[in-house]
């Protein structure tokens, strides 16, 4: 495998990294109004997500500091083409952020109220604009010879762009009610394993309609294999979540995104944006590439940090991997969004 293959796979797995660690925390903050029907529900969801939503979104960082460095070509006709998707990403991010931080800076019930409304309205937001943004990415943007998209702000913003917005919506909600099943207990369990159930097999369609369209296109028997495997996922998801396995049915779902993510790349290459005009003004790797010697410092730096960082977060998943409850906490227990003293650890 060449550098520049080496590190289209690279990007593919960082953004598909991004969907599955930050889905959960998108689709949690999303259903805090429709599962969380009582206040100590909502903090018990907000709980679940709070040591983690934070470290899940430097996925999305090195995920496009990765094309930068990468593919700069891709970058350069990409970010620019996309300019609105991504300021309402960075906008619904920042509030949702902000919201975490200062929700609980007060015990009057209407700002607590306020501000978990804000985390829904940041995170419904930033899913909808990141799946638009890499669904009008793959299945095309209005480009020229140079790259450049013609037309006005709203040119690259279609049915491609619709179709990946209410797809990582789909997949986000659903995988953030089988996080709840698997991480909480109690009334909020019970309601989150039957939305769930309900409605895994409607949330699924989207994205595997996103992935079929792909391969369609330009796809090879192996990525035909993978969206089989996606579809299959999700009858495997419903009869796990249907028989209270919440963790074989969260498991089902990621696989879902890994097998609909990796037939969408793995059709799309070698192109990395492809042209709505015409076919001959797709970018492709090879175009968009940085030097091969660039490419091989980048591997090594690889190399050596990524165990690091992936070490760290496998660590605080193991430390906060305890299920909780909507019983009252002691007084000197953390709000929701800081991290437990070290005498509630998980032994």
């Amino acid at each position: 495998m060449d550098l520049q293959t080496l590190w289209f796979a690279a990007v593919a797995v960082l953004w598909i990294g991004f969907l599955l660690l930050e889905g959960f925390d998108f689709g949690v903050a999303a259903l805090l109004p429709v599962l969380g029907r009582r206040t100590a529900d909502r903090h018990l969801m907000l709980r679940s997500i709070g040591p983690l939503w934070d470290g899940n979104e430097v996925w999305l960082i090195t995920a496009a500091g990765a094309v930068f460095a990468a593919f700069p070509g891709w970058y350069a006709t990409w970010l620019p083409a996309l300019y609105l998707p991504f300021v309402f990403v960075l906008f619904g991010l920042i509030i949702r952020a902000v919201a975490f931080e200062w929700r609980h800076q007060s015990h009057d019930p209407r700002w607590d109220g306020t501000w978990t409304h804000v985390i829904t309205v940041g995170s419904l937001i930033a899913a909808l604009g990141v799946g638009a943004a890499l669904g009008t990415t793959t299945l095309g943007l209005p480009i020229d010879g140079d790259g450049i998209r013609v037309g006005g702000s709203f040119a690259g913003v279609g049915w491609a762009a619709l179709l990946g917005a209410v797809a990582v919506l789909a997949f986000s909600l659903v995988h953030g009610a089988l996080f709840l099943a698997l991480k909480t207990d109690g009334d909020v369990r019970l309601r989150a394993r039957a939305f769930a159930l309900r409605w895994s097999p409607v949330a699924a369609l989207p994205l595997l309609t996103w992935a079929g369209w792909v391969h369609l296109r330009s796809g090879t028997p192996v990525t035909a294999v993978l969206w089989v495997v996606g579809a299959l996922a999700v009858l495997v998801t419903w009869a796990r979540i249907r028989v209270d396995h919440e963790g074989q049915a969260f498991a089902g779902w990621a696989v879902l995104l890994v097998s609909s993510a990796a037939t969408i790349f793995g059709a799309a290459y070698p192109v990395v944006v492809p042209s709505t005009i015409d076919p001959a003004f797709d970018v492709t790797i090879a175009d968009a590439s940085v030097s091969n010697y660039t490419l091989t410092v980048m591997t090594w730096a690889a190399a050596v940090g990524l165990p690091v960082v992936l070490g760290y977060q496998a660590w605080t998943y193991w430390v906060f991997r305890k299920r909780l409850t909507a019983e009252p906490q002691h007084e000197d227990a953390p709000r929701s969004g800081e991290a437990p003293a070290p005498s509630e650890l998980p032994a």
